[in-house]
């Protein structure tokens, strides 16, 4: 409503500015160290809202590996759309980052956690990097939060997240976010979320406000459970290979160290066995629900070939490290003792 016609109040229009949305984006530039937020729709909104900011036929580098709906949107969307190049690569190898550097390159995305195989990347050294030749630089912030790492402390331009996951944390949300501690990126993103609407729905920013309340409890049981799965599965006889970067044994062990509070509460494994065996497991786990999500309080089990990268081709998976044998858990808040006689008798074949 308005005073009158010739005084706009605050509120004058919820697309543009709603009460609820703004107390749920000031509580998140907080949480990130940031100055502004703005509340999606969801993760993919945020994703191209992002992208939005670079001028056409730009080339961006990307960390190997990244999100399915992200490789979606740089594979299928952008290309034809905006007319951009993705490379991927190892942001850990700078020397390689240096290698793929154009005089068009305008933006390295960071995603650290990957999804699904928890690669990490030094976000203060490729940030570095990036700003030494001018290139904005993107971190996709949804597996860990900012009560895990905070990108914009370590150096990032942006900070992008999925709020379906962690932030909410009930999977009863669809949400994401951009934070930034810059206002011409800021002022940018405004506009082109009032043009577009991509806005989170006052409902949805209600329900994350709700989930942000527990969200150090959550993330703190989560991710102790989560490193007890890790550690029960390390040797385990059938399996092949764990991705866990909060285990020492782990290569990207040390960053996890340096910018990270945990290793996070997601565990991602390759079974010894074909995809009878895997077909069988989560046919036999009752903890654990199949879901194409994360992150909520539930434990969730993700098979990434045919759910979360299922817009791959099994050329492209396999080229990163995602099997028919890969699966990744989201590991819940229920008691650690049930989740490990969970999976030891799924995993008894």
């Amino acid at each position: 409503m308005q005073q009158n016609v010739d005084i706009n109040g605050e509120y004058s229009y919820s697309r543009i500015k709603n009460p609820t949305r703004y107390a749920y984006e000031t509580l998140l530039s907080d949480i990130e160290k940031g100055i502004y937020a703005t509340a999606t729709a969801s993760g993919v909104a945020a994703t191209l809202l992002v992208l939005n900011l670079l001028p056409k036929n730009s080339h961006i580098i990307a960390m190997r590996g990244v999100y399915g709906g992200t490789y979606r949107i740089f594979e299928q969307l952008i290309k034809e759309t905006s007319g951009h190049k993705v490379d991927y690569i190892d942001l850990n190898n700078l020397q390689l980052v240096k290698n793929h550097l154009r005089n068009n390159t305008r933006m390295i995305w960071i995603e650290s956690p990957t999804n699904p195989l928890l690669e990490l990347v030094d976000i203060g050294k490729i940030c570095q990097l990036a700003k030494e030749n001018s290139i904005l630089t993107c971190v996709d912030n949804t597996f860990a939060t900012a009560w895990n790492q905070k990108p914009l402390v370590l150096g990032a331009d942006i900070v992008m997240l999925s709020t379906s996951k962690y932030i909410g944390g009930h999977s009863d949300l669809i949400g994401g976010a951009v934070i930034t501690n810059q206002s011409t990126i800021a002022n940018k993103i405004d506009v082109l979320k009032t043009t577009i609407g991509a806005i989170a729905s006052p409902f949805d920013a209600y329900l994350a406000l709700r989930g942000l309340k527990t969200l150090d409890l959550r993330m703190t049981r989560q991710c102790a459970n989560a490193l007890a799965i890790a550690e029960f599965l390390n040797n385990h006889r059938n399996i092949k290979n764990i991705y866990y970067p909060g285990l020492p044994d782990n290569p990207q062990y040390p960053i996890c160290q340096t910018q990270m509070k945990t290793g996070g509460a997601v565990v991602t494994i390759n079974i010894n066995g074909n995809r009878e065996n895997v077909k069988n497991i989560i046919d036999k786990l009752q903890y654990f629900v199949l879901a194409e999500s994360l992150g909520g309080v539930e434990s969730m089990v993700n098979h990434s070939a045919t759910m979360s990268h299922s817009a791959m081709t099994e050329e492209e998976r396999v080229k990163m490290g995602i099997y028919d044998t890969t699966l990744r858990l989201s590991v819940g808040i229920e008691d650690i003792d049930d989740l490990l006689n969970d999976l030891e008798q799924a995993l008894n074949f």
